[in-house]
């Protein structure tokens, strides 16, 4: 008979992906309470709320998609880079890189099992942007205009996350890495949490 994994010592034995799922679970519940606090589609107020947790969060991640070693473990990462369509949307709505102070340190120098953690959580984020777009939709905002960074990838949203997760499990991690992993994805959720408190 089998039995439910519940406790991150079940956890040790599961693709990487999967681990960071069970062992995030808590800190991304956190986020996603957090976000929806902000009432990001009762309005475009709301809405520009959003955008602005959003913009920090893909400004900081953005010079990962373009580290080399990072490249080598994921491969083409730039393409999945989201930094230039939350600009724009937020440009769209009449916010500014200046209107949006943004003091956070860069996480260029991070080690890269860290970093994975951190991409995980990114990317992870896109997968439940098809939800967001339909809301976006009932304020005006498309693909176009505004919420350009909710936008599917052109294989999809979820062929897009296996491919990831896929490149993920194959990684040849120590446990020691595992563990900075699994740490750079508790910072990811903890900065978007507080970004949107």
């Amino acid at each position: 008979m089998n039995t439910l994994l519940n406790t991150e010592s079940d956890s040790l034995t599961l693709p990487l992906s999967k681990r960071l799922k069970l062992e995030t679970h808590k800190a991304h519940q956190r986020v996603d309470d957090a976000i929806m606090a902000l009432s990001p589609f009762a309005n475009l107020e709301g809405y520009k709320r959003f955008l602005a947790v959003q913009y920090r969060f893909q400004q900081r991640t953005a010079p990962l998609y373009a580290r080399n070693d990072l490249n080598t473990l994921l491969p083409n990462l730039p393409l999945r880079c989201r930094f230039d369509a939350i600009t724009q949307d937020c440009l769209d709505l009449g916010l500014t890189p200046d209107n949006i102070q943004s003091t956070d340190a860069p996480l260029a120098d991070l080690p890269a099992a860290e970093a994975v953690g951190w991409l995980y959580v990114n990317e992870g984020s896109n997968l439940g942007a098809a939800f967001l777009l339909k809301y976006a939709s009932q304020l005006g905002l498309t693909t176009q205009h505004g919420a350009r960074h909710l936008a599917p990838s052109e294989d999809g949203r979820g062929l897009h996350w296996r491919q990831f997760t896929a490149q993920l499990d194959s990684l040849a991690l120590s446990e020691a890495q595992k563990q900075q992993t699994l740490a750079g994805a508790r910072n990811a959720f903890q900065f978007v949490e507080q970004l949107a408190q």
